[in-house]
């Protein structure tokens, strides 16, 4: 049982179930089994999470077992990385296991499974293959080979085992249900001819078992209790138990299979595919770049193992498939740097200050706490002196009212430092601010307890000695996508969501406290966000990357954009309410500029889906979405969707929706012989000159 009391998830739901029907608590054991050809991903980090997390709830072993069964793709670089991983992240396995430890095993089953008529050697072509099963709907016809002989079968095996046919020649099957409405149980292949030089087994094997026989079995052979995959591997679990029928010992644990659904991730893709296209073609640098989804980018930008834990703890599992916005990802590294991060003060967009009435050639240490939320963390001495660097956005020469930073007559607090007032500033021949000159009052010492230290001003600012700065590079790291949900849209290809201003590198300055900082430590830059030392940081030059801001920035985007849809749709109610041509052509210049305004392409996608409906404001702010949205396209929109979306418009009771769709079909030949019905009726009945004027080029 386990050794706490909580809300239990499904899966622990069925291990207290099979506890108390009998399985004893000593066999309990759970795995991670990852395919050792490409990187760990935050999809894989909560299947990990949960698999040690069950091992750790119920004092159970977890094994690490890799599934290395296609060495064409598989290489050491990826065992080490995935080992590498899953130690960052806390966890200890119990066993390391590799399904190529039971290659053996595996072969000598499949003559046993040969001999007694379940499976046979097939000499057909993949195209062959593919096309005898069958469909869906359809059941499959069996293979002309399905009836070899048991011993021309095992004649064939070892054949095929001593490397004597080429790649493709045969494969093996096992003989189940060729009308099966699981298409997966129609003679599913279980070996197959692949002259592969393997990372582990070298050139031993030149036959390799397929996931499916391998994967129950390894489970078997390690005596796992609970084998816990993704939702797509529910149709499996009939081949897994099929399988294990076949070899089941009653004096053995039998494993059993239960699934849970993908953590899929907004703004994200994991499809090692796609992860390898962007690294292949140079929209970023490479695995570990700090805007993938890989374990090593998400560690490299500043991620740590307590936010990703938490992170897959706090979205625990679920049975259907759902989407997670990464601003709960965020808020988790958030959350942990808060607690753990130094704040120290950097610089990123510079301006020199110049204190005028501070004496020339002085300089102070003043007393900086370094971390408020840690009251063991200490303090920590940072230099001031006449000329300090602070944000080009925190001065503004002409500022309005609400502008709470440092203006012309205006007073702000330098942070752990003085009041200050701004007098002038500096310009070059283009106008540029190169330097703000500023007073500051003597007496208004942070924490001096004098009456002018208490004085309440408009803001802080942060800044850093300019004598004492150090130099930093440093990497602005945004989403990598624009969109939600880059790979689902029918047509589109997932790089055109590929976020153009998801990397801006500046030069800053840092105080110099920062000087002794190592690779992967970790600071608040105050008033700006978190930061973590990349690996490409020397001692003579600092690289720092943005981990994440102090505030989802994303957040107030797309509230900005959610806005901007509500008041368009206020706007057209407005519209039809408007007495003159010249009125409406306002109102829909102004709609025009708030679609224009939108980038997020799965709002634009899902309004328009919404909003094709019989009400004639929603049905005319869809055609208007059509008309000036750049980003919308009716080929990623279901077809259902579209033609009603059609038709509803031509029939729409306002001239001003049935105006817009025939601007829209004018060069639709396809779209208006499809309507040419509809078509044929509104030339007949409407009433509106402008309508019947453009239904006459029809």
């Amino acid at each position: 049982m386990m050794s706490e009391e909580k809300s239990l998830n499904f899966i622990e739901q069925i291990i207290e179930e099979d506890l108390k029907n009998g399985m004893p608590h000593s066999g309990l054991r759970f795995r991670f089994p990852p395919e050792p050809n490409g990187y760990l991903h935050i999809g894989h980090a909560s299947s990990i999470a949960l698999n040690f997390g069950l091992g750790e709830s119920y004092n159970a072993p977890v094994n690490l077992r890799f599934d290395d069964t296609n060495p064409e793709k598989e290489e050491q670089e990826y065992v080490d990385a995935i080992k590498r991983d899953i130690e960052w992240l806390g966890y200890k396995w119990a066993d390391e296991r590799y399904a190529s430890d039971y290659f053996q095993q595996l072969y000598d089953w499949t003559i046993e499974l040969i001999k007694k008529g379940k499976a046979y050697v097939d000499s057909q072509s993949s195209e062959e293959i593919a096309v005898q099963k069958g469909t869906p709907t359809q059941p499959g016809t069996d293979s002309p080979y399905r009836n070899r002989s048991v011993e021309e079968n095992l004649d064939l095996f070892e054949r095929m085992k001593k490397g004597e046919f080429p790649d493709g020649t045969h494969i093996v099957r096992a003989k189940i249900d060729m009308a099966s409405t699981n298409m997966l149980m129609r003679d599913p292949l279980m070996y197959r001819i692949m002259h592969k030089h393997h990372h582990r087994t070298g050139d031993d094997w030149c036959i390799y078992p397929m996931y499916d026989w391998a994967h129950g079995e390894s489970d078997y052979l390690e005596q796992i209790s609970h084998s816990l995959c993704t939702l797509e591997f529910l149709p499996h679990r009939e081949l897994y138990d099929w399988f294990l029928d076949q070899i089941f010992d009653d004096k053995k644990l039998r494993p059993k299979q239960r699934e849970f659904a993908r953590r899929n991730l907004s703004h994200t893709v994991v499809s090692k595919r796609k992860l390898l296209q962007l690294v292949n073609q140079n929209f970023v640098s490479g695995w570990d770049d700090p805007r993938m989804s890989t374990i090593s980018g998400l560690r490299r930008r500043g991620f740590t193992p307590a936010s990703l834990r938490n992170f897959a703890n706090d979205t625990g599992i679920a049975k259907r498939d759902n989407l997670i916005d990464v601003s709960r990802l965020e808020a988790a590294i958030r959350e942990d740097l808060n607690k753990i991060a130094p704040r120290v003060m950097g610089v990123i967009d510079p301006v020199k200050l110049v204190i005028t009435n501070y004496p020339e050639g002085k300089e102070e240490w003043l007393e900086a706490e370094n971390n408020q939320e840690d009251e063991n963390a200490g303090f920590r001495k940072v230099p001031f002196s006449k000329e300090l660097w602070i944000e080009r956005e925190d001065f503004m020469e002409d500022a309005p009212p609400k502008f709470f930073r440092l203006s012309i007559d205006r007073e702000v607090r330098l942070k752990n430092a003085y009041i200050i007032k701004g007098e002038k500033v500096v310009k070059d021949s283009n106008g540029n601010i190169t330097e703000i000159h500023a007073t500051y009052d003597v007496e208004s010492l942070s924490g001096s307890g004098t009456e002018a230290s208490q004085r309440k001003v408009s803001g802080t600012l942060h800044w850093v000695s300019a004598a004492h700065a150090l130099e930093a590079e440093v990497r602005l790291y945004d989403r990598l996508f624009t969109d939600e949900s880059p790979d689902t849209h029918k047509g589109k290809d997932f790089l055109e969501f590929v976020n153009p201003e998801s990397l801006k590198v500046v030069t800053g300055y840092v105080e110099p406290s920062l000087a002794t900082a190592k690779v992967e430590d970790k600071f608040q830059f105050q008033r700006i966000g978190y930061f973590t030392v990349d690996k490409d940081s020397t001692s003579d030059k600092l690289v720092f990357n943005k981990t994440v801001g102090l505030k989802d920035a994303w957040e107030e985007k797309g509230k900005k954009e959610e806005n901007a849809v509500n008041n368009s749709l206020k706007e057209i109610n407005r519209f039809f309410k408007a007495n003159t041509d010249e009125e409406r052509a306002n109102i829909e210049k102004s709609i025009s500029e708030n679609i224009k305004s939108l980038e997020n392409f799965s709002l634009i996608q899902n309004s328009f889906r919404k909003n094709v409906t019989n009400n004639k404001s929603s049905l005319l702010f869809a055609n208007w979405l059509l008309k000036y949205s750049d980003k919308i396209q009716l080929s990623a929109i279901e077809e259902e969707i579209v033609e009603k979306f059609y038709g509803m418009s031509l029939k729409s009771e306002s001239p001003f929706v049935r105006e817009e769709i025939l601007h829209h079909l004018k060069n639709k030949s396809e779209v208006v012989s499809i309507f040419a019905d509809e078509i044929s009726k509104l030339k007949s009945s409407e009433k509106n000159e402008r309508v019947l004027q453009l239904l006459s080029e029809f």
